[in-house]
C-alpha cells in the first residue's frame, strides 16, 4: 500500500501532561516534541498516500527503526553496529516509537490503529537514522501466519 521514510533519530510517544485550569479542573496536552514528530510522520504518510483514502481493512505494519551510531564509538565498534553484531538496546523503546507512528497514521493510512493486526518492528544501527514505515492491507499469507491462542495450546 505505502512505504515511506522518516529521517532522524526514532522518537517515542511522550506521555500526556496534565495542568490545572485554575477552576478546579485538570486539562491534558501532548508534549510539543511528540506533536512535532507525529506531524512529520503525517506529512510523509500523506505524500506517500497521494490520492488514496484511509482504509477500513485489517492492516499489516512493518517498522524498521534505525538508530544513530554514537559518535564516540571507535571504528571497530561502529563496524559491528553496521553489520548488526551490536544492536540498539537503548531508549526509546520500540513500543513507544510504534505508538507515535500508529497514532500519527490514524485517519491517513487507516481509520483507526486498532486495524493493525500484524506488526513487525526491528531496531538496528545505521548511518542514516530514521524509521522505514511499510503499511499493507493484510494479505492471505500473513493471515495464515497469525495463530490464535487455541491453535498454540
Amino acid at each position: 500500500m505505502i512505504h515511506f521514510f522518516v529521517p532522524g533519530q526514532p522518537q517515542g510517544k511522550g506521555r500526556a501532561r496534565a495542568f490545572s485550569k485554575g477552576n478546579g479542573k485538570i486539562g491534558h496536552y501532548t508534549p510539543a516534541k511528540t506533536r512535532s514528530y507525529e506531524g512529520e510522520i503525517k506529512a510523509r504518510a500523506m505524500q506517500a498516500m497521494g490520492a488514496n483514502k484511509a482504509t477500513d481493512k485489517p492492516i499489516s505494519l512493518d517498522l524498521a527503526l534505525n538508530y544513530e551510531i554514537p559518535k564516540t564509538w571507535p571504528k571497530w565498534k561502529r563496524h559491528l553496529a553496521l553489520t548488526g553484531d551490536i544492536v540498539p538496546t537503548v531508549k526509546p523503546d520500540s513500543d513507544n516509537v510504534t505508538k507515535a507512528i500508529k497514532d500519527a497514521l490514524n485517519g491517513i493510512a487507516w481509520n483507526d490503529d486498532c486495524q493493525v493486526v500484524y506488526l513487525v518492528v526491528s531496531k538496528s544501527y545505521s548511518e542514516s537514522p530514521g524509521v522505514l514505515v511499510s503499511v499493507h492491507r493484510l494479505l492471505a499469507k500473513r493471515k495464515a501466519q497469525i495463530k490464535t491462542a487455541s491453535e498454540l495450546a
